[in-house]
């Protein structure tokens, strides 16, 4: 564990006594500027301001939970969303309709931006703020939680001359951090890399970012098809919503480009039953697309108060071991701390699927197998399922059978 986590452990529950004392200090204007600098030092990815009958309730995403770590009273409310909204250009007038801005990096003296969404209900006005992720941070494959055979696919089908990678998986799984930490790879002088994105999330020294403007009807597929004309050698696509973008993009992927993208699916086969509900032909499906990988983030066992224990009989069923060898396996688990607002759990990892289209799922997509069968051809070419990495996390004492359940049952 790195003294820099260790330091940011620390200041999780403190933040929630240091709030508390400021409220009744300080105005709004360095509430707000201290909330968003420990969110950033806790690596929290979004604070939700939700109103209700006592004024507003201050909650923080950590390792994909809310906490809650104030309740602001009513007097404070509007003097705080006002203050979010004006440092996100964001009209403070109007509070009818919900409405989208950003707050940039240099305006609360970070590298990072953040995203803001406010929006009416009952009680007032709520926002919701999602951090950008640290361009620092997860940069690189090897830090993603991916098992070395699933590594070692990924970079066989970046690899590839032309053609599609996909992520797949729910909102907040990671799919875009693996799609940069791919670009990051394909990178370089002799390739003229773009990405086409909604909004910028990371800046890329030496990629040529562009940022979406539906308001002006510049959206995904007219940037692909501008770009297109623009001799590129890589493009990242922040997201395949629509037909047109997946016509254009396995297009793109058979002529000779590397594309990038994610999309909202619930595991490799299903990627291949979206396209085919964006009537996108099987051979086009086939010849284009490289890989699939498909991800979640699980919350990794808290350092500071794991403990060890032996599996039981129905656990060694589920995990696949051996009940006769259980006395020598040791699971883990975290009895809850100040570290880790007493979950048992601190920082996350990835889980994944990683499909390779290799003949046998080739013939399999050209003949419309179903997604049973896709799985099937996919297993038996060696394909770890996401089940099965989540289970050897398990048993390598990174998780918990627990988290498995709430994970893999949640979407």
């Amino acid at each position: 564990m790195s003294s820099s986590q260790s330091h940011n452990q620390s200041r999780q529950k403190a933040l929630q006594e240091e709030l508390r004392e400021l409220v009744d200090v300080v105005g709004p204007a360095p509430l707000v500027d201290l909330l968003l600098e420990r969110a950033f030092q806790i690596q929290a990815t979004d604070i939700h301001l939700d109103p209700n009958e006592e004024g507003l309730r201050v909650r923080l995403r950590v390792d994909g939970l809310l906490h809650d770590v104030l309740q602001l009273p009513k007097s404070m409310m509007s003097h705080v969303i006002s203050r979010l909204k004006l440092m996100a250009n964001m009209d403070i007038t109007e509070k009818r309709y919900a409405q989208d801005g950003h707050i940039s990096n240099a305006v609360i003296k970070h590298q990072r931006d953040v995203r803001a969404g406010s929006g009416p209900t009952i009680y007032g006005e709520r926002m919701v703020l999602r951090l950008m992720p640290d361009a620092s941070r997860f940069s690189r494959l090897e830090e993603f939680g991916l098992e070395e055979s699933q590594l070692a696919a990924v970079k066989r089908c970046i690899s590839a001359p032309y053609g599609m990678i996909l992520s797949v998986g729910p909102v907040g799984s990671g799919k875009s951090t693996t799609m940069y930490a791919c670009l990051e790879l394909l990178n370089g002088d002799t390739k003229s890399c773009v990405t086409i994105e909604d909004p910028v999330e990371r800046r890329i020294n030496g990629v040529n970012q562009i940022q979406v403007e539906p308001k002006i009807s510049f959206g995904f597929v007219e940037a692909l098809r501008g770009v297109l004309r623009q001799d590129p050698n890589v493009i990242m696509v922040g997201e395949i919503r629509d037909p047109e973008t997946a016509h254009i993009g396995v297009r793109a992927g058979l002529t000779g480009v590397v594309v990038l993208s994610t999309m909202h699916a619930n595991d490799t086969a299903s990627t291949v039953d979206v396209f085919r509900e964006f009537s996108v032909p099987p051979m086009f499906i086939a010849d284009s697309v490289q890989g699939i990988i498909t991800q979640r983030l699980i919350r990794i066992v808290c350092n500071n108060c794991r403990t060890t224990f032996h599996p039981d009989e129905p656990m060694c069923q589920y995990l696949g071991i051996d009940p006769a060898t259980a006395s020598s396996v040791e699971l883990a688990k975290g009895t809850g701390c100040d570290s880790c607002f007493h979950t048992g759990y601190l920082g996350r990892t990835g889980i994944f699927e990683v499909m390779t289209i290799d003949e046998p799922i080739r013939e399999a997509i050209l003949h419309q197998k179903s997604h049973d069968e896709l799985m099937a051809v996919a297993k038996r070419s060696g394909m770890m399922t996401l089940e099965e990495a989540a289970k050897k996390k398990v048993r390598d004492g990174i998780t918990t059978i627990e988290e498995v359940h709430r994970i893999l049952t949640a979407f």
